[in-house]
């Protein structure tokens, strides 16, 4: 057994660091793996600064079948026998180099909940009989899978897994008020995730305006880039929420913010797993979130957090407002965060993995 791990984006989100922990993982333990990324990603930027070793291949999109033939050659070269395909153009890259080296094995993971595209490139990677096994990251993906015309025997569940004492050292900076001019004694509403549509910070938004005319004493942070972040500027003016929020924009280290965080909201309408709620658990934070995609499948309303309807600001500025007026059920459903988190330790994912790999 010998896995090629391939990722071909260039951007660091959740997916890459889920990619990361199964790599460094599998090293540790002295199985024989190696991993693919592209040039110029912040993967390569990582593997770099940590030593790690890669290889370095060009990836230019669906149809690159030059690529592909590259990834094949480097398969027979190194005698990789399982490519495990981490992200949606890895698996059209991954499809292409079979064709070329027919006794690869295949291992798509699916991260998002989004039902496979119409378009008959999507139908063909996903339903391909190549691709041994389809890893759903959440039992809701699987569903969406299946109900999409994959065959259910090929889907497989594998929640991703999180370093559970990744923030155990972390401090929040003495100054960390001062840096994003938060007032001395509000209560600090946090989230963490890209902006991205389906991440749906209007939602946010809008329910963060709602909440803060009940309670002025509300400060609220945004940790993550996008595309749509000038975009939501914008609205949070229109929404006359200056002096009550903060966009930090990408940060590489999350930790002092969650630690900062009083509450940790995901407005999410359409989610995976969502990787930023396993986080804010493992210090103990309530969490509020949408009954959206795999977030139903960590936050059990009343116990560990709140869930409301997903587009729905009203019923999230009310969650948002109750946590804040009850320290003692935020403390509650924080301890209960961190005993429910232990289900998604990254060992356990790991270790999930590698059975399957074994499997094939």
């Amino acid at each position: 057994m010998k896995v090629l791990h391939i990722d071909a984006e260039k951007h660091w989100r959740g997916g890459q660091q889920q990619a990361v922990y199964l790599y460094e993982g599998m090293l540790k333990s002295d199985y024989k793996c190696g991993f693919v990324c592209c040039p110029g990603s912040q993967l390569q930027q990582y593997f770099e600064k940590k030593r790690l070793p890669y290889h370095c291949l060009m990836f230019r999109g669906e149809s690159d079948i030059i690529s592909a033939f590259n990834l094949a050659r480097l398969c027979r070269r190194y005698s990789y026998n399982i490519l495990q395909l981490h992200s949606s153009h890895s698996l059209s890259w991954g499809l292409w180099a079979k064709f070329f080296y027919p006794s690869l094995k295949l291992v798509a993971t699916r991260r998002v909940d989004f039902p496979i595209g119409k378009n008959p490139l999507s139908a063909f990677k996903y339903k391909n009989r190549a691709v041994n096994k389809i890893v759903a990251v959440s039992d809701n993906i699987r569903k969406v899978l299946i109900s999409c015309g994959v065959p259910s025997e090929k889907v497989v569940v594998i929640y991703s897994g999180i370093d559970l004492h990744k923030f155990d050292t972390v401090q929040v900076p003495k100054d960390f008020r001062q840096t994003w001019n938060i007032p001395e004694k509000s209560i600090i509403v946090g989230t963490v995730a890209a902006f991205a549509g389906h991440k749906d910070y209007p939602n946010f938004l809008k329910s963060a305006s709602m909440a803060v005319k009940e309670n002025p004493n509300l400060f609220f942070i945004t940790v993550g880039g996008g595309d749509l972040l000038s975009e939501m500027k914008n609205i949070a003016q229109e929404l006359g929420l200056q002096g009550h929020i903060a966009f930090t924009g990408f940060q590489k280290e999350v930790g002092h913010f969650l630690k900062a965080f009083d509450i940790f909201v995901l407005a999410s309408y359409l989610e995976g797993l969502g990787t930023s709620v396993l986080e804010a658990m493992s210090i103990g934070l309530p969490v509020v979130g949408t009954k959206a995609g795999g977030i139903t499948e960590m936050i059990i309303s009343g116990e560990n957090g709140l869930l409301v309807p997903p587009q729905n600001p009203s019923e999230l500025s009310k969650a948002i407002l109750y946590l804040a007026q009850n320290p003692l059920l935020r403390e509650e459903y924080g301890k209960k965060a961190l005993e429910s988190v232990q289900n998604f330790d990254k060992e356990r994912m790991i270790a999930k993995y590698l059975e399957l790999y074994k499997s094939l």
